[in-house]
């Protein structure tokens, strides 16, 4: 992918207009991108980013197959943020790119399913139970796909390399008291550490607090190498089993137990 007159280039990139924007950043005060989740599909939340009477945009949307809709260019201030508030600035759309992600937020579990808040069915594998970084009581989480963690990773490289970015935040760290996006299924801080604190190379050693983890999906394969076409190792991990981390590559960690092998880096929590 690439950024040509504020617009995202690529094989998965198309581009929907939304009427829902103000003018042009001011001079130098972008500076910041903001991560959202969706609450539900990708056509019924393009509809409302694109219905003038709803009052709401960003400037991109990445489907779960990592197909990325963009709404309005990146030099324009799109309606995403809200009330909100970062390091002493107030109404972050006037300073941020928003990039919404499909995914449906909390879920309630009811037997052995879990629920959307529109009624829509998971299956236990898109499914994780984690602590909310505002919360303090586990609950349960739709998950990214490995395709949607990926393109956001680059297109936030790409919005650094072009803007000058200089802070990645969610929805719920400018607006804790409203919101819970993009939520505790998203490698927010591995994610924006990586970028922001000039580290590239995706073979180079975990720090020295991040080799404990504990699977957080309720059954977790392990594979031979970091890829979902590697072969499986040894039977699937399962729910809070605590690994050794000792190697990341991308969005993926190698990890120890009774043996070795990859495992995908979203579906273990950090200790």
């Amino acid at each position: 992918m690439e950024i040509k007159d504020h617009l995202l280039q690529g094989p998965k990139v198309k581009f929907q207009k939304t009427p829902n924007h103000s003018g042009e950043f001011a001079k130098g005060d972008l500076d910041t991108i903001v991560l959202h989740y969706t609450a539900g599909p990708l056509g019924p939340s393009l509809a409302t980013l694109t219905n003038p009477r709803v009052k709401a945009s960003a400037h991109l949307c990445v489907d779960r197959d990592g197909t990325v809709v963009q709404l309005a260019p990146f030099n324009i201030q799109t309606w995403h943020a809200g009330k909100s508030e970062w390091k002493g600035k107030v109404g972050l759309n006037k300073y941020s790119i928003g990039i919404e992600i499909v995914n449906d937020g909390p879920l309630t579990k009811s037997g052995n399913i879990y629920r959307a808040w529109y009624g829509a069915s998971l299956i236990e594998s898109d499914v994780i139970e984690a602590t909310h970084r505002n919360e303090s009581i586990p609950r349960y989480w739709h998950t990214y796909t490995t395709e949607q963690i990926e393109v956001v990773n680059e297109i936030c490289q790409l919005l650094i390399d072009t803007y000058g970015i200089t802070e990645i935040v969610g929805h719920e760290e400018i607006a804790p008291m409203r919101k819970s996006d993009p939520g505790p299924a998203f490698p927010m801080d591995r994610i924006r550490n990586k970028l922001l604190k000039g580290n590239r190379d995706e073979d180079e050693g975990l720090n020295d607090d991040l080799k404990n983890g504990r699977v957080l999906a309720s059954s977790l394969n392990i594979r031979e190498a970091p890829s979902p076409e590697a072969a499986k190792v040894a039977k699937s991990l399962t729910k809070n089993q605590k690994v050794k981390i000792l190697e990341q590559k991308g969005e993926w960690f190698r990890v120890t137990t009774e043996v070795e092998g990859w495992v995908s880096a979203k579906y273990i929590g950090l200790e």
